[in-house]
């Protein structure tokens, strides 16, 4: 089947955020997936996979949107528990499909190291205040899971570009198509309040630093949206919210890289310091 027929569910891709017609998402529980399609309109590629029991969900909307259940690749932008909660079942549906992730990232998908835990006391709210219950630890993938190529090349995309934008991870990473503007942020930055419960529920669009209760290195995370705002993206899908297009896009990620400190890093916490606080120490 070639060519994208119109979504039929309220979490994919609708006009008014004015995504590229090859790229949509979907959102698992309170997150969120993006499927970006193949150049020859022959197939098309995973970014992260959402919460654990998303996976006939994913490939579902997959067929319908672009006609083919399989993804040429599925890459992910980090590997905290909501973004690789439906990998497991993922690799086996799909035994023969590539998994890429930055080099840095790697252990924490080798079962070589665990992520900070999780820190109750920054950001206010429901969703904050639970995040000791996250999970932390990482998960083995053995060879299964592969680094990106190191010259920002994305495999399958190719007129796509991965950034790497740590700071909520080691190895978080972005992608970038400069011919349209078109931006996968991850959480390097999102577009709601994702401590709250209520803004999670409603689904409030506004633009956000990282999580606060999983961004262990606030100085790499300043960084990172630095470095995304100057890119001036035209559309945005981020890991939380909705996609986000124009000068809501480009005014609220300018604020947000100019005030960061401000508006962005809370005043105290675990991981809270005027310099980077090392999140093994």
């Amino acid at each position: 089947m070639q060519g994208y027929p119109s979504p039929g569910s309220p979490d994919a891709r609708r006009p008014e955020e004015r995504l590229p017609e090859d790229v949509t998402y979907l959102r698992t529980k309170i997150v969120n997936v993006v499927m970006i399609g193949l150049p020859d309109k022959s197939g098309w590629v995973l970014v992260d996979t959402g919460m654990p029991g998303s996976a006939s969900k994913i490939l579902r909307a997959a067929r319908d949107y672009f006609g083919y259940e399989k993804p040429a690749a599925i890459l992910l932008t980090h590997g905290h528990f909501d973004h690789v909660g439906s990998l497991p079942d993922l690799l086996e549906l799909l035994p023969d499909v590539p998994l890429y992730a930055h080099e840095l990232e790697l252990p924490f998908l080798t079962g070589r190291a665990d992520y900070p835990p999780g820190d109750p006391t920054v950001g206010g709210g429901l969703m904050a205040a639970s995040a000791p219950l996250y999970p932390n630890k990482g998960i083995d993938l053995g060879n299964r899971v592969l680094p990106l190529p190191t010259d920002g090349s994305v495999p399958f995309l190719p007129q796509w570009r991965w950034l790497h934008t740590p700071g909520h991870s080691e190895g978080h990473v972005s992608l970038f198509r400069s011919a349209d503007g078109t931006l996968i942020a991850g959480d390097a930055f999102i577009t709601v309040k994702q401590e709250s419960a209520l803004a999670v529920l409603t689904q409030r669009r506004e633009i956000h630093g990282p999580p606060t209760y999983f961004t262990p290195n606030w100085e790499a995370a300043r960084t990172s949206v630095a470095r995304l705002a100057a890119l001036r993206p035209v559309s945005v899908v981020t890991g939380h919210g909705e996609p986000m297009a124009g000068a809501e896009l480009t005014q609220g990620l300018e604020l947000l890289s100019h005030d960061f400190d401000k508006v962005a890093v809370p005043a105290s916490g675990r991981y809270v310091d005027s310099a980077h606080i090392d999140p093994n120490a």
